[in-house]
């Protein structure tokens, strides 16, 4: 009789908790976001999240990978928020039908970095094109991500409009296959010229004897987007809450709260969304 009793309690708690469980989870809310890993590396996300999550009630897990990475993880429907920086990529991919709309969020710059003995001469250039034209002519060492992010495929841009042609078999030009991070810790090590965005630029502090050398060309404008995965075409994504980040973030109290991001006093992003 104890047996019987004591299995049948057993039983009742079991389903008792397998009810609270499933309604614990169905009470969360959540969605995931493949993002760029300036975004990340900057600090940017850590500073903006609890705002909106505490606005919303939405949890934000983050993937934050290269863009590239970024948009192949969007159109393998394993995202339901993509937010990136490669305008040309972001245009595609909504033409491709992996998503029905692109909102642009806020803008940086990128910069061109190098030693302080700068070997290629280029210190307090205005021109992105010429400063890789003297990197390459002097065969001074060039760190590039080389790893399909909205970084690299500015930089590969700059060496095309230089008439360059770069690969991994030339000596002085190693691709790192890695985040902002990690390729500025390389190039910090070597010595070495690298592109980088600013925000992930003024968050990094192994700096070494690296200097920001060339800035301000109009050419290294670097915008960034966000789009909804298109649930049309993945059903899974979650729609509702997926659209309220990305109403959020285009907001005033989104812009705000992007605006408000400052690392010793130098804003890293400026918010420009078009509501």
């Amino acid at each position: 009789m104890l047996k019987a009793i004591t299995f049948r309690i057993f039983i009742t708690f079991f389903l008792g908790a397998t009810v609270l469980v499933q309604a614990s989870f169905a009470q969360e809310k959540s969605i995931v976001v493949s993002s760029t890993t300036s975004t990340e590396q900057s600090g940017l996300f850590s500073s903006i999240l609890p705002i909106f999550q505490k606005q919303s009630g939405v949890q934000v897990k983050i993937v934050a990978v290269g863009t590239g990475q970024a948009l192949d993880i969007g159109r393998r429907g394993d995202a339901d928020v993509v937010f990136v920086h490669d305008k040309p990529a972001e245009i595609k991919f909504v033409d491709d039908g992996f998503a029905t709309k692109r909102y642009e969020v806020m803008y940086n710059d990128f910069i061109l970095i190098g030693p302080k003995s700068d070997p290629a001469k280029i210190v307090g250039g205005k021109d992105i094109k010429v400063a890789f034209q003297k990197i390459a002519n002097a065969k001074a060492p060039f760190i590039s991500r080389g790893d399909k992010s909205g970084t690299n495929a500015a930089e590969l841009r700059y060496w095309k409009d230089a008439g360059l042609a770069v690969n991994p078999s030339m000596p002085w030009y190693k691709e790192t296959g890695s985040g902002m991070g990690p390729a500025l810790n390389t190039a910090s090590a070597m010595n070495g010229y690298i592109l980088a965005d600013r925000g992930t630029w003024l968050a990094f502090k192994n700096r070494g004897e690296l200097d920001i050398l060339v800035e301000g060309d109009p050419n290294l404008f670097n915008q960034y987007g966000v789009m909804l995965v298109n649930p049309a075409k993945y059903p899974q994504v979650k729609k509702v809450e997926g659209q309220a980040f990305i109403d959020w973030l285009i907001s005033k109290s989104g812009q705000d709260a992007i605006a408000a991001f400052k690392i010793g006093g130098q804003q890293l992003f400026f918010p420009n969304a078009k509501n």
